[in-house]
């Protein structure tokens, strides 16, 4: 019987990251959760105990790097040593800038910005010594492409991109077989949405179109067996990215009418209050999906190309050669 691998998941409990848990627990691999949340670190850890795994909780809060310093220590004592660090964990608001407070400002970038710093510090401290394993950072279309109502969020996830790829080329200087990869996701059905920090009566909703978090999980997965430098989930993903290299001014003019109002919905759902300080998963398991079940899509097309690009460009080739051959027979 193969021996299965050891994962950590930062932000585990609920949401993309709770997704990943269980994706990569049916695949083979024990899991260590990361997160503040005691219900969600549970349940969590009993979904990789179904799948037949080793699951371990550990509370913690990634943007204090002597946590997470402590909590690797535990994995690696009593699960083995790490193959795998996905950082996922972070904080949301939906304010305008200019109506967030300081204090919330800096805890959303310390928990989603230092908190992949701290992970891939500390991931790095384990791997190097080895020369092998994986980190993988959850990004976003917006740490390319920043929108109202999210600019603490927006910003981290654009620290995160320049943070990952300095650290790419550092290792690629020095030799390491240490590979750390970044996964672009779109708008996606989690309970971020039902304890983002907000002052708004309609209740916070993702960017449409809204995606399964079982897609970024696979992703996730994808990236753990074929290590690349970036992935991206989702058709919008690709058309935000590429839009705003494009025309940046027509995005702004675009995000500025639409974007404000598309992150707000009158649909009744749960408000569990902001998890930017404290965790809303601490008394009650939260889940994976939040509450756009009926809306969100369960399939990918642009991911599935992405993860068969080899099989479609040979494809590509093949039927290229074909018709190649079959013009130069009627020429002849």
């Amino acid at each position: 019987m193969a021996q299965r691998r050891i994962a950590v998941v930062t932000g585990g409990s609920a949401g993309v990251g709770r997704a990943v848990v269980r994706e990569l627990a049916t695949h083979g691999w024990d899991v260590a959760v990361l997160a503040r949340g005691r219900a969600g670190v549970d349940g969590a850890v009993q979904d990789v105990e179904a799948a037949g795994g080793r699951g371990l909780g550990v509370l913690t809060d990634v943007a204090d790097l002597d946590q997470v310093r402590a909590a690797a220590g535990r994995v690696e004592h009593e699960l083995g040593e790490i193959d795998l660090w996905v950082n996922d964990a972070f904080a949301g608001n939906l304010r305008y800038f200019w109506d967030t407070p300081d204090d919330e400002y800096r805890r959303i970038t310390e928990a989603t910005y230092l908190g992949q710093v701290h992970g891939t510090r500390v991931a790095l401290d384990h791997m190097m010594r080895r020369n092998r394993g994986v980190i993988v950072q959850i990004g976003s279309a917006l740490g390319f492409r920043g929108i109202p109502l999210q600019s603490a969020y927006c910003g981290a996830k654009h620290a995160v991109k320049g943070f990952t790829e300095s650290v790419i080329t550092e290792l690629k200087h020095t030799g390491s077989a240490v590979k750390v990869c970044m996964v672009q996701l779109p708008g996606v059905n989690t309970v971020q949405f039902d304890w983002n920090a907000d002052e708004f009566d309609q209740h916070p909703q993702p960017v449409a179109p809204v995606f399964q978090p079982e897609l970024p999980a696979r992703a996730v997965r994808f990236l753990a067996d074929h290590p690349r430098r970036n992935m991206w989930v989702g058709f919008s993903t690709a058309y935000t990215i590429l839009g705003n290299r494009v025309a940046p001014w027509f995005l702004d003019w675009y995000l500025a009418r639409t974007t404000v109002q598309g992150q707000l919905t009158n649909a009744d759902g749960p408000r569990y209050g902001s998890n930017v300080f404290e965790p809303r998963d601490a008394n009650a398991d939260r889940g994976a999906h939040g509450m756009f079940d009926s809306k969100a899509l369960h399939r990918d097309p642009w991911s599935w190309a992405s993860m068969h690009r080899l099989a479609l460009t040979g494809a590509a080739a093949v039927a290229l050669a074909g018709v190649t051959a079959v013009v130069r027979g009627r020429l002849r």
